[in-house]
């Protein structure tokens, strides 16, 4: 079985990517495990953020990494909160904070569009040249109240029209399969399989 740390301390992606790794062979690690703390996230893009996260774990864990960088982008609010989606409200970092604060924020905002990217980077060893790069997008709208218990971070706002559900209301199945960490996963274990 391959090792793989996973570049982040977020327990709701870390759940997501072991449901998802496990079964196709990996023995995922987490960077907690290894007592490697957080890289500095200081880029204006997921891009960029992703791959400094797994160039920092794979260079201080000596294995292959897979950095997610991700977030809401929200139309009337020009992107934002993007890549400081985590931040939103500030330190520390409080997921019903956030939810709170773009709350406030669309208060009165007739266009509620929204969707979550995420962009995947895995490196096979920290000076990788070539590293595996994979994106997804999740549309939907940014509803007025929280609704459901799933998922984590803005899942209880995130409203799905063709569904008629929060994202927060879907079972880990149901989000594995349309979710923007879904897809880009997806993608990057199809480049995986040609190499």
């Amino acid at each position: 079985m391959q090792k793989l740390v996973i570049a982040s301390n977020n327990p709701g992606k870390l759940r997501e990517f072991q449901f998802l790794l496990q079964p196709l062979g990996f023995e995922v690690l987490t960077q907690a495990q290894l007592g490697i703390e957080e890289a500095e996230e200081p880029h204006f893009t997921f891009i960029e953020n992703a791959l400094a996260k797994a160039r920092h774990v794979s260079r201080l864990s000596g294995l292959p990494a897979l950095a997610d960088d991700s977030g809401i982008c929200v139309t009337a609010l020009d992107g934002a909160p993007g890549v400081l989606s985590a931040r939103y409200a500030g330190e520390p970092k409080s997921d019903q904070r956030n939810n709170e604060k773009l709350l406030q924020d669309m208060h009165g905002v007739a266009d509620r569009r929204a969707h979550y990217y995420c962009v995947l980077v895995l490196l096979h060893h920290a000076d990788d040249p070539q590293p595996l790069i994979a994106e997804g997008e999740w549309h939907g709208e940014i509803a007025h109240e929280e609704r459901g218990d799933g998922g984590f971070g803005y899942d209880p706002l995130f409203w799905l029209p063709e569904l008629g559900k929060m994202s927060a209301e879907l079972s880990h199945d149901e989000k594995h399969a349309i979710s923007h960490r879904g897809k880009a996963l997806r993608v990057l274990l199809e480049k995986l399989k040609i190499m």
